[in-house]
């Protein structure tokens, strides 16, 4: 290692295998095949890993008029869901040499401002997840390479669009609902106008209304507990046939519509059923463990990696939504009505 230095660069590399930088180079960039021998580009690389010298892929870059960075752009950071997206996509780019940049879009909903200024030139593609296409015009510019994930793949301005199969997640709930025998229930229903929620409003109420002698409320509310609890205590209290289920669009809904219900002196399952949509770790959390969609957040972002480096490679991403699938908990049960 080079005095007084606490990394190791190439040039200690190539004194540590008594070769020249430039074979170094040509080795650790996989460029040595007809240039050195198999011998000697084995030597540098045991030499690379004794001395724990990692390349610098963003001077490599520069050099080489590249970018190996995307930049993956979310409406929350503070959500589960969105952080195993993030897990999903970070450990498939990193197979491939690439990194990834996380960004805060709130709300999903334009037009988000561009982190990188006019410097569109420093990422390689755009992954936006739950995003509306209109709110990326001014990260992507007309150049970058973009892929949308739970957006509408028939107005998507991206390469490519995946999706996990929302429309069936809320099938399996109203199946399951109404084959507990329930008839009277409330859509608990985020207030964030996105495609992804669109249909979840659309197929509960394609499904219920296709139910003789069935009633359906909506109550629209942000993406909070605390909101979910006021929208549901009220909607709960609204003269009428009470609903026997409610279906939550996602499990943070679900666990405010579980505070609402007590604080009316009701009771879970028996009085009232509630269902969510995610599977995060709050659905078993709570008492009794929810009845939610189970949405595999790290599939999704390894899906939307590789469709990105699909695009990059000049190939056609794989097709097909991710299968979703319903956890059946203590939070549903056949209705309890005279």
């Amino acid at each position: 290692m080079a005095p007084g230095s606490t990394r190791p660069t190439s040039r200690d590399v190539a004194q540590a295998a008594g070769v020249s930088q430039a074979a170094v180079s040509l080795v650790l960039g996989d460029k040595w095949r007809g240039r050195v021998s198999a011998t000697t580009a084995q030597r540098v690389r045991d030499a690379a890993r004794d001395l724990g010298y990692r390349p610098n892929l963003a001077a490599r870059n520069l050099r080489l008029g590249q970018t190996r960075t995307v930049l993956l752009v979310v409406p929350a950071l503070t959500s589960e869901f969105f952080a195993g997206i993030y897990t999903g996509a970070a450990r498939v780019a990193a197979d491939h040499g690439f990194g990834v940049v996380l960004y805060l879009s709130p709300d999903g909903i334009g037009p988000a401002r561009d982190p990188f200024a006019s410097a569109q030139s420093a990422l390689a593609g755009v992954l936006a997840s739950s995003m509306a296409a209109d709110a990326l015009t001014t990260i992507r510019g007309d150049q970058l390479p973009l892929v949308m994930l739970d957006s509408d793949p028939t107005g998507s301005l991206g390469a490519a669009t995946v999706n996990l199969d929302i429309t069936d997640g809320a099938r399996q709930i109203t199946r399951h609902l109404l084959g507990l025998g329930h008839r009277h229930f409330l859509h608990l229903a985020s207030d964030v106008p996105s495609w992804t929620f669109h249909v979840r409003a659309q197929e509960i109420a394609r499904r219920i209304g296709a139910t003789p002698g069935t009633t359906l409320r909506t109550a629209h509310t942000p993406i909070s507990i605390t909101g979910a609890r006021t929208a549901a205590e009220a909607a709960l209290a609204t003269p009428g046939p009470r609903p026997t289920a409610v279906i939550c669009d996602d499990d943070q809904l679900a666990a405010g519509a579980y505070k609402a219900v007590r604080r009316l002196g009701l009771r879970i399952p028996d009085d009232i059923s509630v269902t969510g949509f995610d599977d995060l770790g709050l659905a078993t959390a709570v008492d009794p463990e929810l009845t939610t969609v189970r949405l595999d957040a790290e599939l999704f972002g390894e899906r939307g990696m590789k469709a990105l480096l699909a695009v990059l490679d000049g190939r056609t991403p794989d097709v097909g939504d991710i299968p979703v699938h319903l956890v059946t908990r203590g939070s549903t049960a056949p209705p309890n009505t005279p």
